[in-house]
Formats: structure tokens, C-alpha cells, sequence
């Protein structure tokens, strides 16, 4: 077995309503001006929110609690700024992410742009890499999927320049990772399905990486057969709360694989069609997903059969195989997307081509001339 590097810096936490006692053991963090970052909508609906102020408040260093809840479910750039000054002005010591995934990566860029005071355009366009004065951040994720919470990377989007895009580094890895999976009781189906699919593109991505080793593979076939098992569950009953937990702790381990090994094709091409069409993360991934997974068999042949297998329990023998039973599952799941669904035209296809960035050297179908441009074209 070939060796490997592996960093979980971020204390972990997982369990029903463990928030209060988790937070108290992270005080060391959470002392003077606190701010959650946040989506708000539904956390305060359901009193979330406030339930969390609460207990920030009575915590013995906290002053005030701060709450900043005009996040877009795809952060943009330009929210966040106007988070910074809040933060700023506010005089604030660390910063809570509460949420989703957008929540959670805009906790982390303003973690760093009132940390470090220096503007974010920097971070987002020069790939500058935060430095250690980004301020503590402690994540708290309402939604089963993402892995922001593990992960040391920041999307946001900036409606400016057209893009989207990462800020990245070690900085940004949160302090603690609270996983609660009662928060995620009340997400409704839409939402429940499509980032629990993006839970298992990290897994799959992972496993097929590159920089992949034997304790990544471990963690991705974890995750495959929980998602393969606990999505069609969820969609015949959103109260089966086993089934909430499982996928829960499927994206919380997999978030370990996305701090350590990174994601492929799929997640860099997701970025171009998000900053295009404002849609959700995860249903921009699925939409490449039966295409793409059809071409990595040519470059991963026994590990595509293997996440097949895991995921349906059938057997396949070639790439046109893997897409079906792929859009089976998704089907199933009510994940299926095309391009053309989310808005995406033919004649789009060489710009968002030329929009993808970032390391596209971890996917072994990188060294395929035309390789994006064909999945796009694939996917429509």
C-alpha cells in the first residue's frame, strides 16, 4: 500500500441536539463579539436560529452575538464584503457558520476578510491563501451533504466578474465541526436529495482521484453504500430519522476526504454553470454526472464497477452500463438533471469551457483532449 498524509484538524461533534455542550467546550474560541453567518429563511422559521443565539449569549465570554443572515444559497462575493464590514465595524472575535453549505463557506470568507482586514477580491481571483490571522470559525451544518464543515475551502461566487470560484488553505478549516442531525428533520425534499447526491460525488470523486489512497477509499465506500441505501429511503419517508443521521455522518466522513484528496471533473465544471446560471451546486454536479461517469470508466474501469456495485448492487461491464444504472439511481432519487434544465444552451458550451479552473490534474480524464468540453456537450 502506497503512504500517505492525513489532517483532521477540526474537532468533531456528532450527535442529537449536542450544540449547547459542544459549544460550551469550544469557549476558548468564543469570547467578546460572535457573528453567525447564515442563510436565515428556514432556521428562523423553525427557531434555529434564535435557539442558537441563546445559547451564544449565556455562554461566560461572549459580549454579543451578532447575526448576519442575508447569504444567497450560492454566496456571492459581493453579500460577504458587506459581511466583513459588519464584522469589522462590530469588532468581532469569531464567526459561527449556520447552515448549508453556502452558509458555512461564507462563514469562512468572512472569517478571513475581517481577520485579515486585506480586501477578498485578492483571495478569490489571485488564489492568494488565507493566513493565520483569518479568525476562529466553528461550523455548524443544517443540511446532510456539502462537507464544508471539514473541508478547507470557501465557493463563492462574484456577480462583478462573472465567476465562481474558491478561496482556499489551511486557515480556513473551522476549529470545530458540529454535526446535529436534528436540524436536518425538517429540509425538504428537494433540498434533502440534492445534497445528499453531492455528499455522494465527494465520495465518488475521491475515490477515483488521483491523490486517492487506502484510507480515503475506505471512507468513500463507507459513504457510497450509506448514500446508495439511505437516499431511496428518504424519498419514500422524510421522517425516518435513521435514515437523516446516516446520511449526516456520510457527509461529515466524506468531508474528510475532501480536505485531503479533493473532488474532480464534475465539482471544477460546477463552478462555470453556477456563475452562469445561479443554480444550486448540487444540481449542477448531477447534471454531468451520468456523462462523466461513463468516460471515467475508461481511465478507471475496476473502481467505476466497484462504486456501481456499491451504490445498486448490480454488476456492469462497460462505461454505457455505468451511465445507466448512474440515471437509474438518480432517477430514483429525483437528483436526474440535464444541462438544458438549468438553463444551459449549446451555444454556451466553449465559454463555460474556458471558465473552468483550478486542478483539473486530480481527475485522470484531464489528459482526454476536449474531455470538458465533450462532457458539457454530453450532458445537454
Amino acid at each position: 500500500m502506497e503512504g500517505f498524509t492525513l489532517e483532521i484538524p477540526t474537532t468533531i461533534y456528532f450527535g442529537n441536539n449536542i450544540v449547547e455542550e459542544a459549544l460550551k467546550k469550544e469557549s476558548r474560541y468564543l469570547s467578546g463579539n460572535i457573528m453567525i453567518v447564515t442563510t436565515g429563511r428556514s432556521l428562523i422559521k423553525f427557531g434555529y436560529l434564535d435557539a442558537l443565539k441563546k445559547i451564544l449569549d449565556n455562554l461566560p465570554h461572549v459580549e454579543e452575538t451578532l447575526i448576519f443572515d442575508t447569504i444567497s444559497a450560492n454566496p456571492k462575493l459581493e453579500e460577504i464584503q458587506r459581511a466583513v464590514q459588519v464584522g469589522i465595524k462590530g469588532h468581532i472575535h469569531a464567526i459561527i457558520g449556520f447552515g448549508g453549505g453556502s452558509a458555512i463557506d461564507a462563514a469562512k470568507a468572512v472569517a478571513v476578510g475581517v481577520g485579515t482586514a486585506e480586501s477578498l477580491e485578492r483571495f478569490l481571483l489571485e488564489e492568494l491563501e488565507p493566513s493565520d490571522k483569518t479568525l476562529p470559525i466553528i461550523a455548524i451544518p443544517t443540511t446532510a451533504g456539502t462537507g464544508s464543515e471539514l473541508s478547507k475551502g470557501a465557493i463563492i461566487s462574484s456577480l462583478v466578474h462573472q465567476m465562481k470560484g474558491g478561496i482556499r488553505g489551511n486557515s480556513i478549516l473551522p476549529k470545530a465541526a458540529i454535526v446535529d442531525p436534528h436540524y436536518t428533520w425538517t429540509v425538504p425534499v428537494g433540498t434533502t436529495m440534492e445534497t445528499g447526491f453531492d455528499a455522494l460525488a465527494h465520495a465518488i470523486e475521491s475515490y477515483v482521484a488521483v491523490k486517492a489512497n487506502g484510507w480515503s477509499d475506505m471512507i468513500s465506500e463507507k459513504t457510497i453504500k450509506i448514500a446508495g441505501e439511505n437516499l431511496p429511503l428518504l424519498i419514500e419517508n422524510l421522517d425516518d430519522h435513521e435514515a437523516r443521521e446516516a446520511m449526516c455522518y456520510a457527509s461529515m466522513i466524506v468531508g474528510m476526504n475532501l480536505a485531503n484528496i479533493g473532488t474532480c471533473l464534475p465539482h471544477r465544471m460546477q463552478y462555470a454553470i453556477g456563475a452562469k446560471t445561479d443554480t444550486s451546486h448540487g444540481a449542477g454536479v448531477a447534471a454531468l454526472y451520468p456523462s462523466w461517469i461513463q468516460k471515467q470508466y475508461d481511465v478507471n474501469e475496476n473502481k467505476v464497477k466497484r462504486i456501481i456495485y456499491w451504490l445498486t448492487g448490480k454488476q456492469i461491464s462497460s462505461g454505457e452500463e455505468a451511465r445507466k444504472e448512474m440515471a437509474i439511481f438518480m432517477q430514483t432519487t429525483h437528483t436526474l438533471k440535464t444541462l438544458t434544465s438549468l438553463g444551459i444552451k449549446k451555444e454556451d458550451i466553449p465559454e463555460l469551457t474556458l471558465k473552468v479552473t483550478g486542478n483539473i490534474g486530480n481527475d485522470k480524464l484531464s489528459l482526454k483532449t476536449d474531455i470538458i468540453s465533450s462532457i458539457f456537450y454530453d450532458s445537454l
